[in-house]
């Protein structure tokens, strides 16, 4: 794949040093991580290897990636691996894209309490949706639901929310029945919606009275009991944004959205268009807008365009894609081989295997640019420095 003319890196590299000591008390060390791994990502400074056409005899140097899952460059191999896992849990139905969003005045405070606040829109939206699955007045069945955050709009700008790709379909209570969705309806969004809505603010006031939440600057006075129950009062009354697609046509169309959301990060090098003295122009994408006119360039300062990459990095250890219900890690597999045997599906475990191509046509690891024969490794070289931890003091010898 060609190189983007303008990346991430690029802009980091430019001005990310005079910027982070003009930060350096407002950054934390986990997006001082980022900024590093970005700009250090397919350098030198994080070894690699020298490469030889066996045909040509050309030389080519590859350098390591970072690997962070914050870097446009290095997550396209990472969904790769991803989906390749989760091929073998699709069921031959309709999947339907549920979107869960936080306001705004939420998403607010939500920035300055990452860790609790994301866990609870999770958390809250699988609830949401199989509660209500489970009433009989709609579904009456156990659901398995996959969710992906997302904390950015396509500004850039701060806009926490989950999209979740639902199964068309649960086990009945006894789990001896599949109980299959309306044609093209999954279930009523507004009551999706009342529901969130009440669970999630009961849920606010309730870590707001043990203390969990954290106010700076225009939003320190909600620390104050009273004035925090004042300020959730409007937010009883609006209605909450979920967001329910028609679904999609087939399992494969499911891949296909899921290679495109599950490691997307804030912004990808494609919608970078110029570096210039006015600033960081990109496209992005206004959702109140029409037709073509959705589709729009926007030009930032560097120093705003990096703010708002960096707003979008996770607390470490964060887990921004999780599964819930029938689809949950512990007892997955055998949800889903109960749901292939109602639904007369052959197990995949059963299935014919694909024909194992021999040794010799099996696709090189590194491809010569030139001619498109394989490349050999004929040399390696370390890494410069560390950029996941400081570096280890080792006593003298």
């Amino acid at each position: 794949m060609q190189r983007p003319a303008l990346e991430v890196a690029d802009i980091f590299r430019a001005h990310g040093p005079a910027w982070r000591q003009a930060q350096r008390t407002h950054l934390s060390l986990g997006q001082l991580k980022v900024m590093s791994a970005i700009e250090q990502c397919r350098s030198a400074a994080l070894g690699g290897h020298v490469l030889r056409c066996a045909a040509c005899e050309q030389v080519q140097i590859a350098y390591n990636s970072c690997r962070n899952r914050h870097c446009p460059k290095c997550q396209a191999r990472a969904a790769r691996r991803w989906l390749e896992a989760r091929q073998a849990d699709l069921l031959p139905l309709d999947y339907y894209h549920v979107v869960f969003t936080l306001p705004g005045p939420i998403g607010a405070i939500a920035y300055t309490n990452k860790a609790l606040l994301y866990d609870l829109l999770f958390e809250l939206a699988a609830q949401t949706l199989r509660t209500i699955a489970a009433d009989p007045k709609h579904l009456g069945a156990q659901i398995g639901v996959t969710l992906v955050l997302h904390t950015w709009g396509s500004a850039l700008t701060h806009h926490p929310h989950v999209h979740g790709i639902v199964p068309g379909g649960g086990l009945s209570p006894d789990g001896e029945r599949w109980v299959a969705c309306k044609p093209g309806f999954f279930l009523p969004v507004r009551v999706l919606s009342r529901l969130f809505r009440r669970r999630f603010l009961e849920e606010l006031a309730s870590a707001h009275r043990r203390g969990q939440l954290q106010f700076f600057g225009e939003h320190a006075a909600l620390a104050d009991a009273t004035r925090f129950t004042a300020w959730l009062a409007p937010l009883r009354e609006v209605e909450w944004v979920v967001y329910a697609k028609r679904p999609f046509a087939g399992p494969a169309a499911v891949l296909a959205y899921l290679s495109r959301y599950t490691h997307r990060v804030a912004i990808s090098n494609q919608r970078l268009l110029a570096l210039d003295e006015r600033g960081v122009t990109f496209r992005w994408k206004d959702y109140r807008a029409t037709g073509k006119t959705r589709h729009k360039t926007m030009t930032l300062a560097a120093e705003e365009f990096m703010r708002r990459f960096l707003l979008h990095v996770l607390p470490g250890g964060f887990h921004r894609i999780r599964h819930y219900g029938l689809l949950a890690n512990a007892a997955r597999r055998e949800h889903l081989a109960k749901a292939r045997e109602l639904l007369h599906v052959v197990p995949a475990a059963t299935e014919s295997p694909l024909p194992v191509a021999p040794a010799a046509t099996v696709e090189p690891t590194f491809v010569c640019p030139h001619c498109g024969a394989a490349m050999i490794i004929i040399e390696t070289f370390a890494r410069g420095q560390p950029i996941r931890a400081p570096p280890i003091l080792r006593a003298a010898a």
